[in-house]
């Protein structure tokens, strides 16, 4: 089974003028993370505006994902909706291109009770034998999963993992306790957290700015890793200079704008969502100069 660990970025999804998918420019942006040493990366999740992509458009994100990273490292699909039904098409087309493995997230709008999540949960990994990664991020979708119901969905065999959001550290941290024992993993997904999250027992992270400065997050994995406690602090003190800027934009175009700086061209953000302001812009650039992601 696979073991969900490392640095994993949500890929950025590439978007041109018109609001389309730009494969040239996602084909690059895969290129920069791996080059920046993640271990896994992860197509179709919220950094990616998943939500606002044809189902055509997935088809082809995920497609041309597959076939850039040519098996170098896993690669992660979304398979994220409201229904369950719209979730289960999605597990299935990751597992009829070969993915790694799904990330599902918690339903967005509705709020189904424990039992509709568990259930929901459990009919998506019995849908594809293809490993399942739980994600919960409450400010985006409304609705938390309990370390109860985590506990109890790890004894279901093909989910493998999960990734917390929360920002709820003893939410995260019960997590990993009560499935520590069962060889399941459990991923930071606030940015700020990663080191915290590794020193309670997690297995890494599924990091938004590991699109802009992968070598820094791999840096905190890769010091912990090593026993550089102080080298893994100092590096996530960084990047959290970068995430802390998410709040100069709407989400989640920060991390879209400070690739546009750097050189990377990933486009532009999918409307109703706009670029930072000017102002904000440059003081966005200041912080890139700030961490060595720009001269």
């Amino acid at each position: 089974m696979l073991a969900v660990r490392g640095v994993i970025p949500p890929l950025i999804t590439p978007i041109d003028e018109k609001e389309r998918l730009d494969t040239a420019a996602l084909r690059s942006l895969i290129e920069h993370v791996i080059a920046g040493g993640v271990h896994g990366v992860f197509v179709l999740g919220s950094t990616g505006e998943f939500y606002g992509l044809e189902y055509e458009e997935k088809v082809e994100a995920v497609a041309v994902t597959m076939e850039q990273v040519k098996g170098r490292v896993p690669v992660y699909v979304g398979a994220s909706a409201i229904t369950t039904k719209e979730c289960v098409k999605l597990t299935r087309l990751a597992k009829e291109y070969g993915a790694a493995a799904v990330t599902v997230l918690t339903p967005m709008f509705i709020t189904p009770t424990e039992s509709e999540l568990y259930t929901h949960f459990r009919t998506v990994a019995e849908a594809a034998d293809i490993p399942i990664v739980l994600y919960n991020n409450p400010d985006r979708t409304g609705v938390n999963m309990s370390a109860n119901l985590v506990e109890r969905l790890s004894d279901v065999e093909n989910i493998v993992g999960a990734k917390d959001t929360s920002g709820d550290m003893t939410l995260t941290s019960e997590y990993i306790r009560r499935t520590r024992d069962k060889g399941f993993s459990i991923m930071a997904g606030r940015d700020t957290m990663i080191l915290a999250t590794l020193v309670y027992g997690g297995t890494g992270c599924v990091a938004g700015t590991a699109n802009v400065v992968p070598s820094i997050v791999v840096e905190i994995y890769d010091k912990f890793k090593a026993g550089d406690l102080a080298g893994a602090l100092e590096a996530q003190y960084r990047l959290s200079l970068l995430r802390n800027a998410y709040n100069l934009g709407s989400f989640p175009v920060v991390p879209k704008d400070a690739l546009n700086l750097m050189g990377i061209n990933v486009g532009h953000p999918i409307k109703p969502i706009e670029h930072i302001s000017d102002e904000n812009r440059d003081k966005l650039k200041a912080i890139l100069v700030s961490i060595g992601a720009i001269k």
